[in-house]
């Protein structure tokens, strides 16, 4: 139930051209105990006055110089679209033609001249309740829908948590400080930028590029660590890290995890066809995993190893530049290449010591 003081409370705007009728009506108020109600016999003041009052409910004549009641209802209806404002008819004509324009106009309900002090207080009671029952309904609904954004984004962060962990996981297996899946993840997300990504899509890529090599996790420490060249024997056994990567990832709704599971298995493909696990061939490769190939091989190529030492940054660049159309999509590299100043900027805030 609506407590009576907050009916009483309400704002209530009168339209009448007849003075006599606006003096009844705010008789029938005060004896009632409503003292906050505002009166007009101009009906083009309406759409301003309810603008600025935002008003709970409007008693509004027909029948008015300048305006008509349908007119002032038609006028109203882009700026109450949003909210359920009741609007009370005072009209003597009680023909079908005239309570037809005036429901379509969007009049809530009609109470007829002359007017009975009962039947005044009535209609206006059941109206505010009505009112303040779809406000209720409508902040139930708020505090749901904030709910139900809180849980989703409380899961979404625990899926985002599992993702970056799983992905250190496997990064742990031969770099300790896990610098490079943050430098990996931060470079791809500036490649998606640059490249018009929403940012949406510039989140996905952040949070599922982590995951490149999660598929190490299967790859042993003799093979994984080696010091030197491998064997072609254990070449192949390193390559098929991406294709365990994308099982690992599986096919899972969430759009990140299924990013991901693109990412791992596909990012060894190469934009020429010579790649791996698949062969996949130009723009066959998922985009995510062709953003991810040149941010995953320009790290590398700049990081020290068990194996190899790190190359300088102007040395990696050319690298890149000449395997564009060959290792690496031409437009994600010129796309990279004029994000260098951002791209280096990476490196200096997640160094490996």
């Amino acid at each position: 139930m609506i407590d009576e003081k907050t009916l009483l409370d309400s704002s209530i705007l009168i339209v009448d051209d007849n003075p006599t009728n606006i003096v009844l009506l705010e008789n029938i108020l005060e004896r009632k105990g409503y003292e906050n109600y505002t009166s007009t016999a101009d009906p083009r003041t309406v759409v301003p006055l309810n603008a600025e009052e935002h008003f709970d409910l409007i008693l509004l004549d027909i029948r008015m110089p300048h305006m008509s009641g349908i007119e002032v209802l038609e006028a109203l209806k882009e700026q109450i679209k949003d909210e359920f404002l009741p609007v009370l008819v005072l009209t003597a004509q009680t023909d079908e033609k005239t309570r037809q324009e005036a429901l379509e106009a969007g009049a809530t309900d009609f109470l007829t001249k002359p007017f009975q002090f009962w039947e005044v207080l009535l209609r206006i009671k059941n109206m505010l309740e009505s009112r303040y029952y779809y406000k209720q309904q409508v902040e139930r609904g708020d505090i749901l829908e904030a709910e139900v954004r809180r849980r989703t984004k409380a899961i979404r962060e625990t899926q985002l948590e599992v993702v970056q962990r799983l992905g250190r996981a496997g990064e742990f297996r031969d770099n300790q400080t896990g610098a490079h899946v943050m430098r990996v993840s931060k470079v791809a997300e500036i490649i998606a930028r640059g490249m018009g990504f929403d940012d949406e899509a510039c989140e996905i890529i952040l949070y599922a590029s982590p995951m490149h090599d999660v598929g190490k996790i299967a790859i042993p420490d003799s093979i994984l660590l080696k010091p030197g060249p491998l064997t072609p024997e254990e070449w192949e056994i390193m390559k098929s890290h991406s294709a365990v990567g994308g099982e690992i990832m599986g096919d899972h709704p969430s759009e990140v995890i299924w990013a991901a599971s693109q990412i791992a298995r596909y990012h060894h493909e190469r934009w020429d066809g010579q790649g791996y696990p698949e062969g996949l061939k130009g723009d066959v490769i998922p985009i995510f995993a062709r953003i991810t190939a040149i941010s995953d091989v320009f790290d590398a190529l700049t990081s020290a190893r068990p194996y190899k030492t790190a190359c300088p940054m102007d040395e990696a660049v050319e690298y890149i530049k000449k395997e564009s159309g060959k290792h690496f999509d031409p437009r994600v590299v010129n796309v990279f290449l004029n994000c260098l100043s951002e791209i280096f900027a990476v490196r200096e805030e997640f160094p490996d010591d």
